[in-house]
């Protein structure tokens, strides 16, 4: 049984010196979290917990405590998390409201610990900025400019800068040097969606040494709200291979942020022997790009691109002390990644000396292929919860007494396509709300979403609760989509609100994008204070 904290009791564990040794994590959907949420709680759904719990808490020994609205959630989640072997689950007894009405503080935004390093880094490192407006003006007299997206290519792809190409951050010690050779008097911008990414990326530049740096001032964002016009569509995000000149700078500025910034370098027989020992929260990051991880990975890696470390940083570290081991290729590109932490202040961040090359070279193996990870309990059940084929269920529908199809899946997956008819009900919900939504539990039922996962733990989940005909699309709706079957689009037949979606960049309305602006770029002002400007 998970262990019920009161809000004072929590309050207590978050200030304990121990508090960095434990994972804080908010079951709650994404839409709620960046409402409301305590400050140093990770961002982990209900309905990821099977698949994303062991990665973000690796060691089952840690003190977990579970968080959400009203404490329904949590205890739904707690049980969930002591089957999988948690020994240590704790919750908030209310959730945030008990926290709340105990005049207790609470931040707004996703992803704080990432927006404040950038903040920061741009008040401490004076990264220089230019404004939207100005940038249009340099382009309109046809200044030699070269303009970089420091996001991934397919959000450059959405929507960029007209003119920038695609370099995440990650990517942009290795790469710079070819892209400046012959634009030696360039002046570069970088560009993301808002502010950190192009601020980190700036700085990467700068630190390097790179003159006429500038990152712009509120990325795509700023630029919409100037009334200037992005381009859609861009195909400028391939990346030729590094030239040895290229290569070179990139080691000498890795090797140098690695000293300065206090990553601690490992060998393969560290990896090998940390890797096998048991107990400890270890986190092992590839930050090369998709293909190239998919080509061959150190087992047991996960795929984080360099470019976005820092901004998923919450969302892949659940215990702050836990020991980071950061590669890549040879370690020229991960260095930069380690240091971004260490900036940021976790304590125990390692980098694979040699990267990939090292490991292979120990004779060591690669695992081929995306990242596969396995969700605990589907295989059950899918025993419990048989799957109906796409054919078998469309037949289904056409009958007076049709099942009722519900779907599972993220509020976007179902806008984007679901069975005509179709309700929508987070599987995080199901055992909260299906008895209002489906009284009858001798009702035929199946769950769909995506590609069958959620909707067989969903199905599951609502055979435990007594309903007697619940099945699973199988294949999900990808298997629909196969066989050319009526798809509707849009919201409708919401059993609870679609607030598992955080608008982002200029999916925001003009009012939004201005209040997200604000907020992040006043997480500096404790900094200017702080003698830091």
């Amino acid at each position: 049984m998970p262990t019920s904290l009161s809000p004072l009791d929590l309050q207590q564990r978050l200030a304990a010196p121990t508090a960095a040794d434990c994972a804080f994590l908010d079951v709650r959907e994404g839409g709620e979290y960046n409402e409301a949420h305590l400050a140093g709680a990770v961002l982990l759904p209900r309905s990821q917990l099977e698949s994303r719990l062991r990665l973000v808490v690796p060691d089952p020994s840690t003190p977990l405590t579970l968080l959400d609205s009203d404490g329904r959630r949590a205890q739904l989640s707690a049980a969930t998390a002591e089957a999988m072997g948690y020994t240590q689950v704790a919750l908030l007894a209310g959730g945030i409201a008990a926290w709340q009405a105990a005049g207790l503080p609470v931040e707004w935004g996703s992803n704080v610990l990432s927006k404040d390093f950038g903040e920061k880094v741009q008040v401490q490192q004076h990264v220089a900025e230019v404004e939207p407006a100005e940038l249009a003006a340099w382009q309109a007299r046809g200044d030699h400019l070269i303009l970089l997206d420091s996001r991934t290519p397919e959000e450059h792809t959405q929507a960029c800068i007209p003119g920038s190409r695609s370099v995440p951050g990650g990517e942009l010690p290795l790469r710079i040097t070819d892209l400046l050779k012959g634009h030696e008097d360039a002046t570069v911008v970088v560009h993301c969606a808002g502010r950190t990414r192009s601020i980190i990326g700036a700085r990467v530049l700068q630190r390097m040494g790179i003159p006429r740096v500038y990152a712009l001032k509120n990325g795509t964002m700023g630029w919409h709200l100037a009334g200037l016009e992005l381009e859609t569509g861009s195909r400028r995000t391939a990346l030729p291979a590094p030239s040895p000149e290229a290569r070179a700078a990139a080691a000498a500025f890795a090797q140098r942020v690695a000293v300065e910034d206090g990553v601690r370098l490992v060998d393969v027989a560290w990896l090998q022997q940390r890797m096998a020992q048991q107990g400890g929260s270890l986190y092992l990051l590839d930050t090369r790009s998709k293909p190239e991880y998919e080509a061959g990975h150190i087992p047991s890696f996960q795929w984080v691109p360099g470019g976005q470390a820092v901004q998923r940083a919450e969302d892949v570290i659940g215990v702050p002390t836990g020991d980071i081991v950061f590669c890549c290729d040879d370690g020229s590109r991960s260095a930069v990644s380690a240091g971004w932490y260490r900036q940021m202040g976790y304590p125990n961040v390692h980098l694979l000396r040699g990267g990939i090359g090292a490991w292979q070279a120990a004779s060591g193996t690669l695992t081929p292929g995306p990242q596969v990870d396995p969700i605990w309990g589907l295989d059950e059940a899918a025993r419990t919860a048989p799957g109906i084929p796409a054919a078998a269920l469309d037949a289904a529908l056409q009958h007076a007494n049709r099942p009722l199809v519900v779907h599972v899946g993220g509020s976007r997956e179902y806008e984007r396509g679901h069975i005509p008819g179709a309700v929508w009900l987070a599987r995080a919900w199901m055992e909260l709300e299906m008895p209002q939504v489906a009284p009858d539990r001798e009702l035929p039922i199946v769950c769909t979403c995506a590609d069958g996962v959620q909707s067989t733990l969903a199905a599951a989940a609502l055979a435990r609760l007594g309903y007697a005909n619940v099945v699973s699309l199988r294949g999900g709706m990808g298997a629909w989509n196969t066989a050319g079957l009526a798809v509707e689009t849009g919201l409708q037949r919401l059993a609870v609100a679609a607030d598992d979606v955080v608008r982002a960049g200029t999916e925001r309305d003009r009012a939004a994008m201005i209040h997200y602006l604000e907020w992040e770029e006043a997480l500096g002002g404790k900094y200017e204070t702080a003698g830091g400007g």
